[in-house]
């Protein structure tokens, strides 16, 4: 058989080809505009990109970092760079600036791309970042700012005049193609390092109708940023297919949402569930439908109940639950019924849907307890999470040691259970456990528990010290406006949701729950803030 190496670039030359007349639309971050052009526009336009980096001099194997939003300039920077053998770093803008300092120091990034909004921060960075030469800001001449940045272009001045021919290089598909590091909430962010072929078998796999299923008849709305955890493949999947891409740019509100799902008619949408609790509020203040809205690929955090149950039963959406780690490009698992589960009750349809679901060919995984041994799939037994596959990582970036164990496992850090259909299910990460009186108790469940309350606007739980029993869990809670239930009340609801001896001895109110760089609940900051918390005498 013919052994061509892939190229990420021959994706995108495919949409222009097959479906060059789709559409690419984007929501402008300068001014909130919204511009439309079709894949074989995006091409030729990443052709001249391409060019005008080659006479940068970027070469194979350069870092070019990106710290932007999605929009259709980042999409043609994610093909332009990777095509021509460079390394598109795309960098989180919700990190602490000394974390973006490390990642773009420890990257030697040549070249950095970024958005109108992030020139103020990088300002005040640039002089720690020695490596980085040039500085595109991803806008025209109209738009752009005036800065300080050294070697600073506008994007659309420096690609006016380049040519639109480009030969994309023929290298191993082996060859790394992209880098996005970890949020690094244990230390400072760890480097993942995608390769041509991870990224084109990670796309294919979630093309399948069982994963998330893109197709040429689909308006697909990318709100899972392209800075995290690799857009989790949609970047490649949707151009593979010819589905509409919707760019949201900086503008993720429920209101900005609801626009363009409306507006361009979206039929498929993945992202956190903060994004989508955000749209359920102004849906329901506003008493407005989904129309066109089929599917959204929910991952980021466990989905609550309630969630999955208004997009069912206000808006007839189906919510298809998603797991997955930067370390896994990210697609890990994906949570669909089986033929034989549509006989089942809605609850217990529900019950099933709550799981994080069944890997994709190309991902193995299983569960042992802290001796590595294997754990049997019984829905019941829970155990350390362990994957392997040709696009989950072996070693992180510039690190001499593999970070797999003896048999080629990696240790998600997840603590999980899988039932004899093969459902997996994460109880909780394996250092937010909660260990009382010998036995473990999930923060996960509690916190799902919890959401389902139709005061909680979101609820997180700890685990803090106890003089008898070790630790308890601590419930800490925000309430939706003008809410006002007492902690008995909460603890009452949980009464009939969990075991007794789980229910938190305490509920504590607060105005905010603080987030990560990735939208999941910082625990590591509430330890910190409840760390000296005593319980009282009863």
């Amino acid at each position: 058989m013919q052994a061509d190496p892939l190229n990420l670039a021959h994706v995108l030359e495919h949409a222009a080809r097959f479906h060059g007349r789709v559409e690419v639309v984007t929501r402008r971050v300068e001014d909130g505009t919204i511009e439309r052009y079709t894949y074989a526009d995006a091409l030729r336009r990443t052709k001249k990109l391409a060019n005008a980096l080659k006479k940068l001099g970027v070469e194979f194997g350069d870092r070019i970092g990106t710290l932007a939003w999605n929009t259709d300039r980042h999409l043609e920077a994610w093909y332009a760079i990777a095509g021509q053998g460079a390394i598109c770093h795309t960098i989180n803008p919700r990190l602490f600036e000394p974390q973006i300092e490390y990642i773009v120091n420890h990257a030697e990034d040549k070249v950095l791309l970024l958005d109108t909004l992030f020139v103020p921060m990088i300002e005040r960075l640039q002089h720690k970042l020695p490596t980085v030469e040039t500085y595109i800001v991803l806008t025209d001449r109209a738009h752009m700012p005036q800065t300080e940045l050294h070697n600073a272009l506008d994007f659309e001045s420096l690609i006016v005049d380049e040519s639109e021919d480009f030969e994309w290089p023929s290298f191993p598909e082996e060859t790394p193609s992209s880098l996005c590091y970890t949020s690094g909430t244990t230390g400072n962010p760890k480097g993942v390092l995608y390769t041509h072929r991870s990224n084109f078998l990670h796309a294919n796999a979630i093309n399948g109708k069982d994963v998330i299923g893109p197709s040429c008849s689909d308006s697909v709305l990318l709100v899972v940023p392209m800075f995290h955890a690799n857009s989790w493949g949609l970047n490649y999947s949707c151009p593979m297919v010819g589905a509409k891409l919707v760019l949201p740019g900086a503008q993720l509100d429920g209101e900005s949402i609801y626009e363009l799902l409306n507006g361009e008619q979206v039929t498929l949408s993945a992202a956190v569930p903060t994004v989508w609790n955000m749209l359920l509020s102004h849906l329901q203040e506003h008493e407005l439908k989904l129309p066109h809205l089929n599917e959204v690929t929910i991952g980021g955090s466990a989905v609550p109940r309630n969630l999955i149950e208004a997009f069912d039963l206000d808006y007839g959406v189906t919510v298809i639950h998603g797991w997955g780690m930067t370390e896994m490009s990210p697609i890990g698992s994906a949570c669909r019924l089986r033929p034989f589960m549509k006989e089942l009750s809605y609850e217990q349809q529900v019950d099933v849907r709550l799981k994080q679901g069944i890997p994709p060919f190309g991902v193995w995984m299983k569960i042992v307890d802290d001796d590595g041994s294997e754990l049997p799939h019984d829905g019941g037994t829970f155990g350390r999470l362990l994957v392997k596959g040709p696009w989950i990582v072996k070693r992180y970036y510039k690190d001499d040691h593999d970070a797999l164990d003896a048999e080629g496992w990696f240790d998600t850090g997840d603590i999980a259970t899988i039932d004899e259909h093969g459902y997996m299910q994460i109880t909780d990460r394996a250092k937010d456990l909660i260990k009382s009186g010998g036995e473990w108790i999930s923060s996960v469940d509690l916190e799902n528990a919890m959401m389902e309350h139709s005061m909680v606007a979101m609820a997180a739980v700890i685990g803090c010290h106890h003089p008898t029993w070790e630790e308890r869990p601590l419930m800490i809670v925000k309430l939706l406006d003008g809410c006002e239930p007492s902690s008995n009340d909460l603890l009452d609801f949980l009464k009939s949701r969990v075991a007794k001896w789980w229910l938190p001895d305490n509920v504590v109110f607060v105005d905010d729950i603080p987030l990560t760089a990735t939208g999941k609940i910082s625990k590591l900051t509430l330890r910190e803030q409840f760390r000296d918390y005593q319980w009282t005498t009863d």
